[in-house]
């Protein structure tokens, strides 16, 4: 498990634009199944591909989509295990992957961004193509 101190900055990334932050199993099972509409849950990591384009790739396309998911989560692996295991169970049957961007809509999983989609990629890549599955699902 990493210390608190070295994930805090990695969080605020997040939830400075307006993500929930899930940090057991309960709450990942309450906010997947009980929110409508479309929640856009991205599984934060600590690696160099979560810094340098996951987490810049979301933001960009959170802030400048103009379609957007109508709630916004995350769970950060590696640090709140119990938390990102449930959401896990919520993206099969994609193997684990972190990061990872997962889109669903009533609670239904209906897209998914894993790891080897975002490794070698630019936040503005990223960006660009979560603002595209915004488009057509949110």
């Amino acid at each position: 498990m990493y210390p608190e101190e070295l994930v805090s900055p990695m969080r605020a990334e997040l939830t400075s634009i307006g993500f929930d932050e899930l940090k057991s199993a309960a709450e990942v099972e309450s906010h997947l199944k009980d929110k409508k509409g479309t929640t856009l849950l991205v599984i934060n990591s600590v690696c160099g591909c979560a810094a340098g384009t996951a987490r810049p790739g979301v933001a960009l396309a959170v802030q400048k989509a103009s379609k957007k998911p109508s709630n916004l989560a995350t769970v950060f692996a590696g640090v709140d295990q119990e938390a990102t295991a449930k959401a896990r169970e919520f993206t099969l049957p994609y193997p684990p992957s972190s990061p990872s961007i997962a889109l669903f809509k009533d609670g239904e999983l209906v897209h998914f961004v894993e790891r080897h989609h975002i490794e070698g990629r630019s936040a503005e890549m990223i960006g660009e193509h979560l603002a595209g599955v915004f488009e057509d699902l949110c």
